[in-house]
């Protein structure tokens, strides 16, 4: 299906662009052609997902395409295409959104390793920008790819695994969607588990001196930080086996808890903190004294996953584990040194380290710092004061994420740099699926 271009923007509302035309093809065959007849007309042409990632990554001038609708016709349910049951590898069309995969994967009794935070992304966007949840022994989603089919520059279609064209593989698996466009990804998945949740409030500074340790001694350990205040909000998750006992959270209290609180009430003490910021740190304390304890065990999705409808703006850094105390410490001076109101906490968090080329997690045991603005303010002075901070502590931007570095810096920070090139240069050397972002972050 073809439609002629209206302004399509990102979910933070940081970007837009008008596409000459979009496509919405249902088949691999309809993806080929659609690259074919791109380059014929000299128009680049981009894969867009669920628009989450926060910069220009998926801006799409000339022909963008939403994959949306691949792999819904024949027998495939919902966008799952083949099922391993014996290795447990699961094939998925490449614009099924993550929140569909739990009822795709539970008659099977399947899970994916880990998950991130928020689940609207598609499963091609999320790997190609890096999407990670939090485990100090758990790599990212794009770590779970065995294989994946591109249609590249050529419009030709490439396998990739780790019997096929696998000199591809620690490029493709997190391409940044610059090496061609993803029709299906397969996933290594696990057998289905259950996750045993325990969410308080705890002093700052004790948490800061026992991150490390709690990184490494559970499986999933993260927490957050109101400026303004002295406390974090910890979650620890340990994983059980999915026929152990189950203890959710009543659907009144995850409705109050989450909907009316987190994302209503919220909502609007951001609004209100916009328009009144010497406000802000009264209701940072409030959210402080109302965080009480939750202690709970769930289906991993329910756990992993939060609902959540506030919208904002995300900078995100990848530095050494070891560095994350130091470098938050630096964060909270630099917010009372500058008298800054600022409403949204700083996430914490961790993953193993993996051999892909362009992980931010690449060659090294990491902890992810995230910094947010609420939609409606500026976050250019806050981002790029914390920005100096990472880079202090050898940091890598989410690529996903709000960010200004090049590929004049990046090069120094990615051992395998210009190998990707070397990979890019091979599968789309006319550029068709480049745009000003990659063109900024991998060079022309």
């Amino acid at each position: 299906m073809t439609a002629t271009g209206a302004v399509w923007q990102n979910w933070s509302r940081t970007v837009e662009v008008q596409p000459r035309r979009i496509e919405r093809p249902a088949t691999r065959e309809a993806v080929q052609r659609a690259v074919i007849a791109a380059g014929r007309a000299g128009l680049p042409i981009k894969a867009v997902g669920a628009g989450h990632s926060f910069n220009g990554i998926a801006l799409a001038p000339g022909v963008q395409l939403d994959l949306h609708d691949l792999g819904l016709s024949g027998d495939c349910a919902g966008g799952l295409l083949a099922v391993d049951a014996e290795r447990r590898r699961v094939t998925l069309a490449a614009g099924t959104p993550l929140h569909r995969l739990p009822a795709l994967l539970a008659p099977h009794g399947l899970a994916l390793t880990n998950m991130g935070d928020i689940d609207r992304q598609t499963i091609a966007g999320a790997t190609s920008t890096g999407t990670h949840g939090t485990g100090g022994s758990f790599g990212g989603l794009a770590t779970q790819i065995t294989s994946l089919t591109l249609v590249t520059g050529d419009g030709s279609l490439l396998t990739v695994s780790d019997t096929e064209n696998a000199e591809f593989l620690p490029a493709a698996r997190l391409g940044l969607g610059a090496l061609g466009v993803i029709v299906d990804i397969t996933i290594q998945c696990v057998p289905a588990f259950l996750l045993h949740a325990v969410e308080a409030a705890e002093p700052l500074d004790g948490v800061l001196e026992d991150y490390l340790r709690r990184s490494a001694a559970h499986d999933h350990f993260e927490f957050y930080w109101f400026p303004h205040t002295g406390s974090a909000l910890t979650k620890t998750n340990t994983r059980l086996p999915a026929d152990s006992v189950r203890a959710p959270l009543s659907p009144l209290a995850r409705w109050f808890e989450d909907e009316v609180l987190a994302n209503g009430a919220y909502r609007a003490t951001c609004a209100i903190g916009a328009a009144l910021p010497a406000l802000v740190p009264r209701f940072s304390r409030l959210a402080e004294r109302l965080s009480g304890r939750r202690d709970y065990t769930d289906a991993s999705p329910r756990v992993f996953v939060t609902n959540r409808t506030v919208r904002f703006r995300e900078m995100e850094y990848a530095l050494p584990r070891h560095a994350v105390p130091a470098a938050l410490r630096e964060v909270r001076a630099l917010i009372e040194r500058r008298g800054w109101r600022i409403s949204f906490p700083i996430e914490v968090r961790s993953a193993a380290a993996d051999d892909l080329w362009l992980s931010t997690a690449h060659e090294r045991e990491t902890g992810y710092v995230a910094v947010h603005r609420y939609a409606r303010e500026d976050p250019a002075e806050y981002f790029a004061a914390v920005e100096a901070i990472m880079r202090g502590h050898d940091g890598r931007p989410h690529w996903g994420k709000m960010h200004n570095l090049d590929a004049g810096t990046l090069r120094d920070l990615y051992p395998r740099f210009d190998d990707f090139r070397m990979v890019r240069d091979r599968l789309d050397p006319e550029r068709r699926f480049g745009n000003s972002y990659l063109e900024r972050v991998l060079g022309p």
